[in-house]
C-alpha cells in the first residue's frame, strides 16, 4: 500500500508540474493572446515563436524542458520505492508528457511535449538526452522542419537508451514517449508529405 501511494503521490504532482502551460502563460502575459488559437494551435515553443519571435521559442524551449526533468529528478532524489528499477522516475517522466500535452489547467489542451520529453530524458540519462538534442538541432536546421527534427530525434531516443546500457524502464519510456509524442505529430506529418509544414525559417 505504502509504494501504490507513492507512485500515485509522483504521478499527481509530476503531472500538475507538467500541465502548467508555459507558453501560454507568457503568450497571455506579454500580448493578451489566446496561443491556442494561433496557428496550430500548439501551447509549445514553435507556435510561441509565431506571435513573439526566436527569443521566446527558446525561451519557451527551455522552460519547458526543466519542467520536465525536475520531477523525475526529484523523483529520482527523494522517492524510496522501487529502487534500482528506475520505475518512479519513469512514472514522473510519463505523468509530465501527458500534463504538458492534456493540461488540466488549459481544458485538458496543451504542446506536442517535446521539450519537455527531452527534459525528462536529459534527466533519465543525460548522455542520450544531450544526443537527442543534438540529433533535433542537427535536422531543425538542415531540414528547417522542427516537427521533421522533434519526430527523429525521439524516434531514435529508445535505441539510444539500450545503447548507453540504461535500465529497462527508461528504454521501454522513450519507445512508448516516442510512440506518443509521433503520435501528437500525427497532422504535422501529413502536411510534411504533402509539403505544407510551415518551416522554422526561410
Amino acid at each position: 500500500m505504502e509504494k501504490l501511494i507513492e507512485l500515485i503521490i509522483i504521478f499527481i504532482t509530476s503531472y500538475l508540474i507538467g500541465s502548467i502551460p508555459t507558453g501560454y502563460i507568457i503568450v497571455k502575459m506579454f500580448t493578451g493572446q489566446d496561443i491556442r488559437k494561433v496557428g496550430s494551435g500548439s501551447t509549445g515553443a514553435t507556435n510561441v515563436k509565431r506571435v513573439m519571435g526566436k527569443k521566446w521559442f527558446f525561451t519557451v524551449m527551455i522552460l519547458d524542458a526543466l519542467k520536465g526533468a525536475l520531477p523525475v529528478i526529484l523523483a529520482s532524489l527523494f522517492a524510496s520505492s522501487f529502487k534500482g528499477i528506475g520505475l518512479l522516475p519513469v512514472v514522473a517522466a510519463v505523468a509530465v508528457i501527458i500534463g504538458h500535452s492534456k493540461s488540466i489547467f488549459l481544458n485538458f489542451t496543451g504542446g506536442k511535449s517535446v521539450a519537455s520529453g527531452v527534459g525528462t530524458i536529459l534527466a533519465l540519462n543525460w548522455q542520450v538526452g544531450l544526443m537527442i538534442a543534438l540529433i533535433w538541432a542537427i535536422i531543425t536546421y538542415a531540414s528547417k522542419y522542427v516537427s521533421l527534427g522533434s519526430i527523429i530525434a525521439l524516434a531514435v531516443s529508445p535505441v539510444l537508451m539500450w545503447w548507453c546500457k540504461a535500465p529497462v524502464a527508461y528504454i521501454w519510456y522513450c519507445a512508448l514517449g516516442a510512440v506518443y509524442i509521433i503520435w501528437l505529430h500525427r497532422s504535422n506529418i501529413k502536411r510534411l508529405i504533402k509539403g505544407e509544414e510551415n518551416k522554422v525559417r526561410e
